[in-house]
């Protein structure tokens, strides 16, 4: 039997009630390819649709073998799709956009040249954003908060146009709401990240599948971005920084105390700040524990052993040279 050889580039498309969009969107990636000397694939994930958009998926399919389709049983949400297809794509390069036809497939052939510069990762810039300010306002603080948090400085962390050596997608850790970071945690593991403006048009069909909550959700999820990127393999840092922390202001709060009550005739016994600095020295020995404890649990799971996603290359071995 002959083997199908594996594509170049593979790209993935999360989907959810898309069915007037992806017609259009199926004929749009393939002409952008056209101009492109690769093999690809494209693989759609239709995450939990309720209208046609599955057998939209199924009957491209079933046309042109570079198309593939991913059904969930449920909507799971938009990392839950991407890490379905990351798991099912065939390309060493691999670009993400979403179906919904606002994101130009027309730029991916900058995208991928980008990668062919030496970029390990291109985030999409959407520079004329074509949605609501009520949209556009949250997320411009969005995007500053999240530069001065994780260090990367990004006019558009959340655009859904990427392309990356796929290993990066396969790096880096996909679900929640861990897709708005996903150049946050690739520049963290040490890869080359880049931003490039790229067109953005305004939706046609369908409605918009997010809402505001979503950036509550994204605050929350940045604390996860911080202890798995600062503090994913020194836990007791983490804990034990806050233990530290806690326990000097308490230790301070109770000399202070402890010189009124030696030298003064004021009673101590019913001040708040007693009890305040009484809690921070629990505070304190409860996370310090925490930290020891968690490093316990890293050591013995050996994750502080797997090393080989920070490795970027090595020389061969003297076996592999002779």
């Amino acid at each position: 039997m002959t083997q199908t050889p594996l594509p170049q580039v593979s790209l993935l498309a999360p989907a959810k009630n898309e069915q007037e969009n992806l017609p259009a969107l199926f004929a749009q990636i393939s002409e952008a390819m056209q101009q492109q000397d690769r093999s690809w694939e494209l693989v759609v994930v239709d995450d939990g649709s309720t209208d046609g958009s599955w057998q939209v998926i199924s009957e491209h399919a079933a046309r042109d073998p570079r198309i593939r389709g991913i059904r969930l049983r449920r909507n799971f949400g938009k990392a839950a799709a991407l890490a379905a297809g990351v798991a099912e794509v065939r390309g060493e390069l691999l670009v993400t956009l979403d179906a919904d036809l606002q994101d130009d497939p027309a730029e991916i052939p900058r995208l991928l040249a980008e990668l062919d510069a030496g970029t390990d990762l291109v985030s999409g810039h959407k520079a004329n954003r074509q949605d609501p300010l009520g949209k556009r306002l949250p997320s411009k603080v969005f995007n500053w908060f999240t530069g001065l948090i994780t260090g990367l400085k990004l006019s558009d962390h959340n655009c859904g146009l990427k392309a990356a050596r796929t290993e990066v997608y396969r790096r880096v850790p996909l679900y929640g709401e861990l897709h708005r970071y996903i150049p946050a945690l690739a520049h963290q593991l040490g890869y080359r990240v880049a931003e490039m403006p790229v067109n953005h048009r305004p939706r046609l069909h369908g409605k918009s599948k997010y809402g505001l909550e979503r950036y509550l959700r994204g605050a929350l999820d940045l604390l996860t971005v911080v202890a798995l990127t600062r503090y994913g393999r020194r836990p007791a840092h983490l804990f034990g920084g806050l233990g530290m922390l806690a326990g000097t202001i308490g230790t301070l709060i109770l000399l202070y105390l402890t010189g009124v009550w030696l030298f003064t005739d004021q009673p101590i016994g019913t001040r708040p700040l007693l009890t305040l600095g009484i809690l921070l020295e629990i505070f304190a020995v409860q996370m310090i524990s925490v930290g020891l404890l968690a490093e316990l649990v890293l050591h013995r799971t050996g994750r502080d052993h797997d090393v080989d996603v920070l490795v970027a290359d090595q020389t061969p071995t003297a076996s592999a040279a002779a």
